[in-house]
């Protein structure tokens, strides 16, 4: 017999750092789930990702107080942003440049983002995280 689903939430979790204090601790604690279960789980689970980088999480938890997850990519805008060698992106977008990011480095990004995005093909994800760029203030070269 399937579980019963009672609902699901998604977390931006660092990868690797998982750890019971906010936002993990009371988003979990309040649905009755197993706090330090899911630390430990999430952390074996993001061991192979770059340390501290920022993972959607959507966690599926079940009456009997177990759950499920699916670790996301980390955000285009992240990976833009590392890919720059930035803190952060421009003040005025459209107006102020940041950074600037390659083609080749655009097309890194859309693959490796290909399995979260919605698109066909490399080349609709690479309009994605484009876009991503132009509203962080970050051109594109060559």
């Amino acid at each position: 017999m399937a579980k019963k689903i009672i609902g699901s939430l998604k977390l931006q979790v660092p990868a690797g750092k998982a750890n019971p204090s906010p936002p993990i601790g009371p988003a979990l604690g309040q649905r009755g789930l197993n706090i330090m279960m899911f630390c430990k789980e999430f952390n074996a689970a993001s061991q192979g990702m770059e340390p501290g980088a920022p993972c959607p999480t959507i966690i599926t938890y079940y009456q009997d107080k177990s759950f499920t997850f699916v670790i996301k990519t980390p955000p285009a805008s992240f990976l833009l942003k590392k890919a720059a060698k930035l803190k952060s992106g421009s003040q005025k977008p459209g107006r102020d440049v940041a950074g600037s990011v390659s083609v080749k480095q655009v097309r890194e990004i859309a693959e490796a983002k290909m399995v979260d995005l919605n698109a066909n093909t490399i080349e609709a994800a690479m309009q994605i995280v484009l876009g991503s760029a132009r509203s962080m203030g970050i051109e594109v070269k060559g």
